[in-house]
């Protein structure tokens, strides 16, 4: 019988300790990316500010 060699035969076995902290690292990059993706630029908060402060005056 003839068989295929997959690609969990040609890698070492991986820790659980491993594979969790590669998916907490994924999680964590998931997480700034998204904060980055939805981060408001300090020009337009600078904007804001100084239109409020005009008209309480």
């Amino acid at each position: 019988m003839i068989r295929r060699r997959t690609r969990r035969d040609s890698e070492p076995p991986v820790s659980g300790a491993a594979i969790q902290a590669a998916e907490h690292e994924a999680a964590k990059q998931r997480i700034l990316d998204q904060a980055e993706a939805e981060r408001t630029p300090v020009d337009d908060i600078t904007q804001a500010v100084r239109v409020g402060r005009r008209s309480a005056r």
